[in-house]
């Protein structure tokens, strides 16, 4: 009898286990003692890998935000990636790297692969976007690839980008359309670009960034469940941004993850979830603007 039991504790425990975790990459921060840890904003609790892969498997929807140019956020989304497929089965992959103009290349690359015929240029091959480092988005996307679930554009086409861009379309919800949410949005467009924004293009350029965050909400409510999306986080934010469309859109129950460097911590309300990481050198890209 006490070997039956061990041997159900065995499997158990296996069942519940996640790949190993990458090294960091990024050279700052490693002393820090936040490095690493994994906090859930809605109890304030230090939590496991492991209890955090058991806490996202149930979502229908987990939304996973990054810092672009972070290696060690594209990492661990790969590493998530599995960890996941462990617990459960993954129903679609969204990126807001991906456009809607890019997705038939995605689905004709996914069937070469599936017939065992693997492009040379394989980012040539998805029309990938080169404002996005494919050293970092490579792997992932790799990996994505050659699984059983379809990987989806999350974003705005250019063109459509434009149009919003030159006739500021209405933005139909409740949670969304406050006036705190939109002078939270204004400022954050106003340091994103150093202040150097004239005024009178404030509200075309929050318009652009809400109805990306709007179309992000609808894909997800589109894809396959369980859906995982991976954008910037700022797209994330419980306060600011895609949920505040789920909302709007009559859904609830998603889940949402942020990475982020150590030393920028993530308020409670902001995430559901922040995983503090090694950080990179602080650059100073507002000096390069006004040159």
């Amino acid at each position: 009898m006490r070997l039956v039991m061990l041997l159900c504790l065995a499997l158990l425990a296996a069942c519940q286990s996640v790949p190993p975790l990458p090294a960091w990459q990024s050279p700052e921060g490693r002393d820090d003692p936040d490095l690493g840890v994994i906090r859930d904003l809605r109890s304030g609790e230090s939590i496991t890998p492991e209890q955090l892969v058991a806490r996202l498997a149930d979502a229908p929807r987990v939304l996973v935000g990054e810092q672009h140019d972070n290696p060690d956020h594209h990492a661990l989304q790969l590493w998530l990636l599995r960890a996941l497929a462990e617990r459960r089965e993954q129903g679609s992959l969204l990126m807001e790297m991906i456009n809607p103009d890019q997705q038939d290349q995605v689905d004709q690359v996914r069937d070469e692969l599936a017939a065992g015929h693997r492009p040379e240029n394989l980012p040539g091959a998805l029309a990938w976007q080169k404002n996005w480092d494919w050293s970092l988005y490579g792997p992932i996307v790799s990996y994505a690839l050659v699984q059983p679930y379809p990987l989806l554009a999350a974003n705005l086409d250019r063109s459509e980008i434009m149009q919003v861009y030159r006739s500021i379309p209405p933005l139909s919800g409740t949670a969304s359309t406050t006036e705190a949410v939109r002078e939270a949005l204004f400022t954050q467009i106003r340091e994103s670009h150093c202040g150097l924004l004239p005024e009178s293009q404030l509200p075309a350029m929050l318009a652009v960034q809400q109805q990306r965050d709007r179309r992000m909400a609808e894909r997800l409510l589109a894809a396959p469940t369980p859906a995982l999306l991976f954008a910037g986080a700022f797209h994330t934010r419980r306060d600011l941004g895609v949920p505040l469309h789920l909302a709007d859109l009559g859904s609830s129950g998603e889940r949402v993850l942020i990475f982020a460097e150590v030393g920028k911590p993530v308020a409670a309300g902001t995430a559901d979830f922040v995983w503090y990481t090694a950080a990179l050198p602080e650059q100073d890209h507002c000096a390069k603007l006004r040159r």
